[in-house]
């Protein structure tokens, strides 16, 4: 999962600061929102995605709201100094806090909650499960 056409090769390895825009659930009955900032690979992506979809079976709809667009290059390992820029090695998703990475619906509170905590497992950032519709939401522990 990266981007077919990119303007540049490279882009600038910022940390994102400052909170997300928007921070509800559109699509969705429940999602898993983002606590604290980050950044999120193509792997790891696609890890949650099947984590999800393993434990919903065929049941529910899911979307993914966040896209990789960011490349991070590196050279090889035991390779000396010098020689330029390093070749793109993963493509990474910026994630602030509030912004929702995935959506469920068509699924239990349970199972929807079951899956998202997966799938939260997978990710190096603090997330809490929302439901849409509800001012209150639910930690899931990062642990």
């Amino acid at each position: 999962m990266f981007p077919s056409k990119t303007k540049y090769k490279y882009h600038f390895e910022m940390v994102p600061k400052g909170n997300a825009q928007r921070g509800f659930v559109p699509v969705g009955e429940f999602a898993l929102k983002a606590l604290e900032p980050g950044r999120i690979t193509t792997r790891q992506i696609e890890a949650c995605r099947s984590a999800i979809r393993r434990e919903m079976k065929r049941a529910g709809q899911l979307v993914i709201r966040i896209f990789p667009h960011f490349p991070i290059s590196g050279k090889p390992s035991e390779v000396r100094m010098g020689s330029g820029k390093g070749a793109v090695n993963k493509w990474v998703a910026k994630v602030r806090p509030g912004t929702i990475i995935f959506e469920v619906s068509g699924v239990e509170e349970s199972i929807a909650r079951k899956s998202l905590k997966l799938a939260s497992d997978k990710l190096g950032i603090k997330t809490t499960f929302v439901a849409r519709g509800r001012f209150s939401t639910y930690k899931i522990d990062p642990s």
